[in-house]
């Protein structure tokens, strides 16, 4: 497991892109429609999200996972609460996990390849 990014959830994700690019100096990495943009910021990923993409409505940390089912196993045996179960996204399998002292936390995984 790995720190991937910090997701941000917005309302408007133009507006929040044009904020953070014009009067931060955030470079825009990839965006998919209005829904996910990643921006590099100092160093850090900020993952903004709207729409259907807003799998949480404050700010977590996105972990990257190689085994989603043995990183829900690891988060809940050390008190962590699945929030939201594995499902699939346009780019990947995620879930929401609230960790040890409600660290919101979203674990997320490559999706398997199409057979």
């Amino acid at each position: 497991m790995k720190i991937h990014s910090v997701l941000i959830p917005v309302d408007d994700l133009g507006l929040a892109i044009e904020l953070l690019t014009s009067k931060l100096a955030c470079t825009v990495t990839m965006r998919d429609e209005d829904r996910y943009c990643a921006l590099e910021a100092g160093g850090q990923v900020l993952a903004l999200v709207a729409g259907k993409e807003r799998v949480s409505d404050t700010a977590a940390l996105v972990i990257r996972v190689a085994d989603m089912e043995a990183a829900i196993d690891t988060m809940t045996a050390g008190g962590g609460k699945v929030i939201s179960s594995p499902s699939e996204g346009p780019h990947e399998v995620r879930a929401v996990v609230r960790g040890p002292g409600g660290l919101p936390l979203v674990l997320s995984a490559k999706r398997p390849p199409a057979p």
